[in-house]
């Protein structure tokens, strides 16, 4: 199963659309996650019409509209595999320890918001991934996404795709 992760697309504010190079991954993902911080519910209707699956949450910069249609944490069973998706984890420092903590019952946890790129394992076996964001770098050198495969129930090939703004 492949996965395909983003978060903090923030359209149309810092980006008029979702990159070509984004798109073109689309069709080769059975599950399409979205960690939050989508802003406008075009994406969310874009996303829903063209992904095969959408997990997604909401973020602190999606209003009423967006927050009516995601939930604020997801958590799904993708062939035995248990994958959560929220917006906000807190600072850096603790992060392991707090989700850890926080999501016991996940065997991977997709957040967003610091717009960062995360791949991390707590103590307990708890992976963290932050995707960071394919249109708005922030302070990051490159606007990224990333690909995953589960595989009998493990995560498997997960890798950071550098979005080309070429």
């Amino acid at each position: 199963m492949r996965l395909l992760l983003m978060s903090d697309t923030h359209l149309p504010k810092r980006a008029k659309a979702l990159p070509p190079q984004l798109m073109a991954e689309l069709p080769h993902a059975d599950v399409v996650v979205h960690a939050g911080d989508w802003v406008d519910t075009a994406t969310l209707d874009l996303l829903e019409e063209r992904a095969r699956r959408l997990v997604g949450v909401y973020g602190n910069n999606d209003g009423p509209a967006l927050r009516a249609r995601l939930p604020e944490v997801a958590r799904v069973d993708l062939d035995g595999l248990r994958l959560g998706v929220v917006h906000e984890t807190g600072a850096a420092p603790g992060r392991e320890r707090r989700c850890a903590e926080r999501y016991p019952d996940l065997d991977v946890l997709v957040f967003g918001h610091s717009h960062i790129p995360w791949d991390t394992t707590t103590g307990t076996g708890l992976r963290l991934l932050n995707p960071g964001s394919p249109t708005d770098r922030r302070r990051q050198p490159h606007h990224t996404y990333m690909t995953a495969t589960v595989t009998e129930g493990q995560l498997t090939e997960v890798t950071l795709h550098r979005v080309d703004r070429g």
